[in-house]
């Protein structure tokens, strides 16, 4: 009775300790602009939320955000954020949720914004994942895939789609290039910090004109007749990995196998690793910091040896107690 007790007791204690290393997520923020921006997150519809919707980060700083198994959502960096002293109300001049208060509570970004987009543990038991302008940008940002998930990637056994766990990002300035009619400039009470009373972000041509051309709607609703725009190859020639328009998936969308980590930097500097995606030059822009980030495999193979090994960890741990099981 007592031998099955422990087999049955080991059984379960194996199989807790498998599921969450393998599904869940850990997303590490980084904030290398050198001013303070405020994350925010949307989780999708019929997904459990995070344990946070929003908060402040200083220049330098890093944060952690688990995600439970098969999460989907949006991250996007706030900009120029501050509580008015009459109101008490809490806004951005970029990025803005609506909350009016630092934690977004299921409100998304408003236009435009650098959006990093996630589906963890879908089709084929992969996580997707891009960063999009679609929506506009405000900031550069980057996503590097990390522990055991990115490893395997880079092993010589990966499977046919681990060509595809790489990082991707947006990491130039687009903002002081950004066509004068996309153009989103500070206003006097956000003169400081981002943009420093210059440009703060640049608009996509759907929001700035509305029409069914940009926004690839109506006859412009499918991949046949919503071509690139003049200005989706401006964000296309300046960051090539991110999403510039609607259909733009074959360049833009990377995968992983579910389990992977990700560290969302924003304003990535050279300390960011190595990235052979972007061009600034072609488009006369300024590199993110004053200088050109650059993202090779071999570092991406590595990944985060801390992420990897407190993800492998359990794994072992599980392993013993199922060797154990069978030994009953």
């Amino acid at each position: 009775m007592a031998r099955r007790s422990a087999h049955a007791a080991l059984c379960s204690l194996a199989l807790l300790l498998l599921l969450p290393a393998a599904w869940s997520a850990t997303f590490t923020m980084t904030n290398n602009c050198g001013y303070t921006v405020w994350p925010g997150l949307l989780s999708g519809a019929g997904t459990a939320p995070l344990s946070t919707t929003g908060f402040a980060l200083a220049h330098g700083a890093s944060a952690t955000v688990d995600a439970p198994a098969s999460w989907s959502g949006r991250m996007w960096a706030r900009t120029l954020c501050a509580t008015d002293a009459a109101t008490g109300k809490f806004t951005c001049a970029t990025g803005d949720c609506g909350s009016g208060s630092v934690q977004c509570g299921g409100g998304g970004a408003a236009p435009p914004a650098t959006l990093a987009e996630f589906t963890l543990d879908g089709s084929g038991g992969l996580d997707f994942f891009d960063v999009s302008l679609v929506d506009g940008y405000n900031v550069p940002m980057l996503i590097v895939p990390q522990g055991a998930g990115a490893a395997a990637a880079g092993s010589s056994n990966g499977s046919a789609d681990s060509g595809k766990c790489m990082a991707t990002g947006c990491l130039v300035d687009l903002n002081g290039a950004c066509p004068a009619d996309l153009r989103v400039m500070a206003t006097a009470s956000a003169s400081t910090g981002a943009g420093g009373g210059g440009a703060v972000a640049c608009r996509s041509a759907c929001e700035a004109f509305g029409t069914p051309q940009y926004c690839c709607s109506g006859a412009y609703g499918n991949p046949n007749t919503c071509k690139p725009s003049t200005y989706s190859q401006f964000f296309k020639t300046a960051c090539p990995r991110a999403y510039s328009y609607a259909y733009d998936d074959s360049t833009s969308t990377f995968t992983c196998a579910a389990g992977t980590s990700y560290a969302i930097t924003f304003c990535p500097s050279t300390t960011s690793g190595k990235y052979s995606g972007e061009n600034p030059q072609a488009a006369g822009l300024q590199p993110s910091n004053g200088s050109m980030v650059y993202l090779g495999g071999d570092q991406l193979a590595t990944g985060d040896a801390r992420i990897g090994a407190a993800r492998s960890s359990p794994l072992v741990f599980a392993a013993a107690a199922l060797a154990a099981v069978v030994l009953l």
